[in-house]
């Protein structure tokens, strides 16, 4: 099994994280995905990271695809049974998700377009809805036990990315989104391995 990724794309780090937890064992390919890899490109056309291809051969694509694929091939390790906590968990993978996808509309309209053509409405309403989100979970913080699901590692996942991205613009007024990752980190000591 492997899974395409790069160290920096939230979505590869949340599903790494997860096959880890999950004890799904993959061979761990870092992609460049600007210079579009055949071998990436055979799997997903799409060319985008992650891209899980199984020991069969079959490409699976789209992290939140890849979640549920390692839940099921792991004994429904990722997810909570019970139906009501489950759409607990897959509404705060969407919601950190969500803010990833935000994250790096932002990071690409700086990226890709020269300073003169940058347009900052466009950049201002992706980070405010960064802005609401984050608030959203401060309020309403997920409960971290003994045992995290995929939404705790979407969030952890996302968090990573706006330290590396946006270090020192979001934290204030969110103490407790601040202190996440030291407590995913106490039951999930394997974060260290992914904060790179």
């Amino acid at each position: 099994m492997k899974i395409f990724y790069s160290s920096a794309s939230p979505y590869s780090t949340k599903v790494r994280m997860a096959a880890d937890y999950c004890g799904l064992q993959a061979e761990h390919v870092a992609t460049d995905t600007n210079a579009e890899p055949a071998e990436l490109l055979a799997v997903n056309p799409l060319g985008k990271i992650p891209a899980l291809v199984t020991d069969t051969g079959q490409a699976i694509f789209d992290s939140r695809v890849i979640m549920q694929f390692i839940d099921r091939e792991t004994g429904r390790k990722l997810y909570p049974r019970a139906a009501a906590k489950r759409t607990e968990a897959e509404v705060l993978e969407a919601t950190a998700d969500g803010v990833c996808d935000c994250l790096l509309a932002i990071v690409y309209e700086k990226r890709f377009r020269p300073e003169e053509k940058l347009h900052q409405p466009w950049i201002d309403r992706q980070w405010s809805k960064v802005e609401r989100a984050l608030d959203h979970l401060e309020k309403n913080m997920p409960r971290l036990g003994k045992k995290p699901h995929g939404g705790h590692f979407a969030l952890a996942a996302m968090l990573r990315y706006i330290e590396l991205r946006f270090a020192g613009q979001w934290q204030k007024g969110r103490p407790k989104l601040k202190r996440y990752l030291a407590k995913f980190e106490a039951v999930f000591p394997d974060y260290a391995k992914f904060k790179d």
